[in-house]
């Protein structure tokens, strides 16, 4: 099945934030069985996001998103999201009480910013934030399971960490592992590269990631995952391919 990565946020596309968010959500759709097929980062502009989740959902089986839940003026992704695909915003009245009761207990005033993050589209499942205030939700539109979630890394970690259970594939199962190779450039070990996986039938993807060590001595790393029905399969493929890399390694260097 394919999944789809979107990053809402004018900080990202300007480089003041590393999009970390991505980053761990590209991981946990890898090994949770899924094909990573697109990752879309977009402005905190209303006509981008609709569009922006309007073009994933005829690519993807799931789309995660981060970002735009708070309760600035910008923090707009439930909105458009709602607006896109003609669903009602709506208070959900337990999120609503969280939300008040906290505000209540610091001593501070329920203003229309905090209650606008009770606001939710019609409908959706609430993902609890058990970090901060604005929770996340899961709709269904068409085939597509669309998860949104906060931007904040770690009340977007925990959610993400919520939800793996119910999203996790129990048909496929992707495992990755790699050596490092030194003393072997990369355009030396690319056509053995190529020819192992002609030989696997596509069954197994093979990446090099070059580095220059000290003394600029060349440096590979060479990644290798397999995505397979069985976590034992994918795990023998790896190691069997890693053991023919590693004896091409003492070839090239002969």
């Amino acid at each position: 099945m394919k999944a789809c990565i979107l990053t809402i946020g004018n900080e990202i596309l300007k480089g003041k934030t590393v999009n970390t968010n991505a980053a761990e959500i590209g991981r946990m759709l890898s090994f949770s069985g899924y094909d990573v097929i697109r990752g879309l980062v977009v402005p905190d502009v209303k006509e981008e996001i609709g569009q922006a989740f309007r073009s994933l959902i005829v690519k993807c089986d799931i789309v995660v998103s981060s970002g735009g839940l708070g309760p600035t003026f910008d923090d707009i992704t439930m909105a458009s999201f709602a607006e896109e695909f003609n669903i009602p915003m709506v208070v959900n009245a337990g999120i609503y009480e969280v939300i008040k009761t906290r505000t209540i207990k610091r001593g501070l005033e329920m203003t229309k910013e905090r209650e606008k993050m009770a606001l939710v589209p019609q409908d959706s499942i609430i993902i609890k934030n058990e970090v901060g205030t604005a929770p996340g939700i899961e709709y269904k539109i068409e085939s597509a399971r669309i998860f949104i979630l906060p931007g904040v890394p770690a009340e977007m970690r925990s959610m993400l960490k919520s939800i793996e259970d119910r999203i996790k594939l129990n048909d496929s199962f992707y495992y990755e592992d790699s050596i490092v190779i030194v003393g072997v450039y990369e355009a030396s070990l690319a056509p053995f590269i190529t020819e192992l996986m002609k030989r696997y039938g596509g069954r197994v993807y093979i990446k090099s990631h070059p580095t220059i060590k000290e003394g600029n001595e060349s440096s590979l790393e060479v990644e290798v995952s397999v995505k397979s029905d069985s976590i034992k399969t994918s795990k023998k493929l790896v190691n069997d391919v890693l053991k023919e890399i590693k004896d091409l390694e003492l070839k090239i260097k002969k």
